[in-house]
């Protein structure tokens, strides 16, 4: 594993992940389409429910610029199917269970709270072109602003 964090330009580590409703998302898949991948801590959580709702809520205007969408935590399948029926999200969230793909794109960091560290996701994305090169990048991204800052980015592919 690179020690080097991801920056624009870089070509997007590949994956395959389970995903909601009995899916399986990969980036062999998605060759020649834009995608976001965008890393979240906890299904259902306050943060993660207005990120998801966010981008459920803009996919009609992120579907016309052919862009894919796949949310990822650490959480089992059986949480974020839980998460995705709640809330009827359309799009794909992915279990990156044992946090190898957050590994790769440097979103599995040490975080503090209360006095206590503990390693987890960071909030974060990336736009990655049909290319297959990584054309944008979020961290620590507010979740009520993500999807505006992702359909600018998206528009400008």
């Amino acid at each position: 594993m690179s020690t080097e964090p991801l920056k624009v330009g870089d070509k997007a580590p590949s994956f395959s992940l389970p995903a909601s409703r009995g899916r399986t998302v990969s980036s062999a898949d998605l060759a020649g389409h834009p995608y976001l991948l965008y890393f979240y801590p906890k299904a259902d959580t306050p943060g993660c429910t207005t990120q998801a709702c966010g981008i459920q809520e803009a996919l009609p205007s992120l579907a016309k610029l052919d862009l894919t969408v796949i949310g990822v935590s650490p959480d089992p399948v059986t949480k974020i199917d839980r998460f995705a029926d709640k809330y009827d999200l359309a799009f794909p969230l992915a279990s990156d269970a044992d946090h190898a793909l957050a590994e790769r794109y440097g979103t599995w960091v040490e975080k503090s709270m209360y006095g206590r560290t503990y390693w987890g996701m960071e909030r974060s994305s990336f736009l990655i072109g049909a290319d297959g090169l990584i054309k944008a990048i979020w961290r620590k991204v507010k979740p009520a602003e993500h999807a505006a800052l992702v359909e600018k980015a998206a528009s400008e592919l």
